[in-house]
């Protein structure tokens, strides 16, 4: 099975409501398809989310760096050579974290279907069931508790709230939320590095005493803050989470040596694909650390895909964070993972078990 022909396209699907955080608003996905094709007739999905303020890629600097430097590098290679390829990929230009994660799915995709199963089982098996949590935006504290009610009402059993703009109104928030829905749902909370470590332990203190036990907390300051980030850690009861300070292995290392957080959010876009995630999820495991398995907005392509890692990592990953293909207005693919609210499923297909997305528009390599 040998690679003849790489396609790009972009997936536009609008949200349900609009996705805003400490970082950012959002109201559409607007993703970079990529479909990979062989001599054997096989098609790989790939899918890379433009975050800039978070990983730095824009819509074109993801189309430029797989079109004129990914792309030459694999044509004509042999899809059972997956590790030489991938290093092809990680090795072809420095950062691009999220045009070389969708080169990667789509490569893992056709890698699985060589061998007839679906990725999770070539990965490491497991049972191929998940419950995400959903995200609930920074909003008025009347629309939040509204939201957050609407979700448990349709099966959520966890809830990530969106805080980190103020913090009089982060606390008004949470404890609007967590009466509305107490004994009903986990709350975590997510800061978008929107705290100094001052204030996420003062907010945290504050919740306590109020008898107010979040599940966790999400990187409450500045990404490259880690000492921030282990101060917090070390004088709050609930767990710490870091996500923008960790994208991979070297990252994930240094903050396992300076004990500056409880657990890990991987996302393939920040990790640069599935290689260097299995990587952290790997290294997580042997210290010891739980992970999260965490999305941008994104549709069912790439977050299938870090479905079937959960699923294979399920003894280190046990925080599911997969609500970007819930939070769309509607569903462009055709087979793959089933995101059916809090629950996900993965069928027996080969790969992701993606037969078509529909609605692309197709861009120019």
């Amino acid at each position: 099975m040998k690679i003849t022909e790489i396609r790009l396209g972009m997936v536009r699907v609008p949200l349900k409501t609009p996705f805003k955080t400490a970082l950012r608003t959002v109201d559409s996905v607007e993703d970079i398809l990529v479909s990979i094709h062989t001599d054997t007739g096989h098609t790989g999905y790939g899918e890379a989310a433009p975050t800039a303020v978070i990983t730095g890629d824009t819509q074109g600097a993801i189309v430029g760096a797989i079109s004129t430097v990914i792309a030459p590098r694999l044509i004509g290679r042999d899809v059972a050579d997956l590790n030489a390829l991938c290093r092809l990929v990680q090795t072809a230009l420095e950062r691009n974290t999220s045009a070389k994660a969708a080169v990667e799915i789509a490569l893992y995709d056709l890698f699985a279907q060589l061998h007839g199963a679906p990725l999770y089982r070539i990965l490491g098996g497991g049972t191929p069931v998940l419950r995400t949590d959903i995200t609930i935006s920074v909003d008025a504290t009347d629309t939040m508790v509204a939201d957050a009610v609407a979700a448990v009402d349709a099966g959520f059993d966890a809830l990530k709230i969106k805080i980190g703009q103020d913090l009089r109104l982060d606390l008004e928030r949470i404890r609007a939320i967590h009466a509305a829905v107490d004994g009903r749902a986990q709350l975590r909370l997510d800061a978008n590095q929107g705290w100094t470590p001052r204030q996420a332990v003062q907010a945290m203190r504050r919740l306590e005493a109020a008898d107010i036990e979040p599940e966790l907390l999400e990187q409450p300051v500045k990404a490259r803050d880690l000492a921030g980030l282990k101060y917090v850690t070390k004088r709050v009861h609930v767990p710490v989470m870091a996500d923008e300070s960790v994208f991979g292995p070297l990252e994930l290392i240094e903050l396992i040596r300076m004990r500056a957080a409880d657990i890990v959010n991987i996302k393939l876009m920040k990790s640069g694909g599935l290689s260097n995630a299995i990587r952290l999820a790997d290294i997580a495991g042997l210290h010891g650390v739980t992970c999260m398995m965490g999305c941008m907005i994104e549709t069912g392509i790439s977050a299938a895909a870090a479905a079937h890692l959960a699923v294979a990592k399920a003894d280190v990953i046990s925080k599911i964070d997969l609500d970007g293909p819930s939070l769309c207005a509607s569903n462009p693919v055709e087979g793959g993972v089933m995101f059916d609210g809090a629950r996900i499923e993965i069928g027996d297909a080969p790969g992701l078990g993606i037969t078509s997305v529909r609605d692309v528009m197709p861009i120019a390599g």
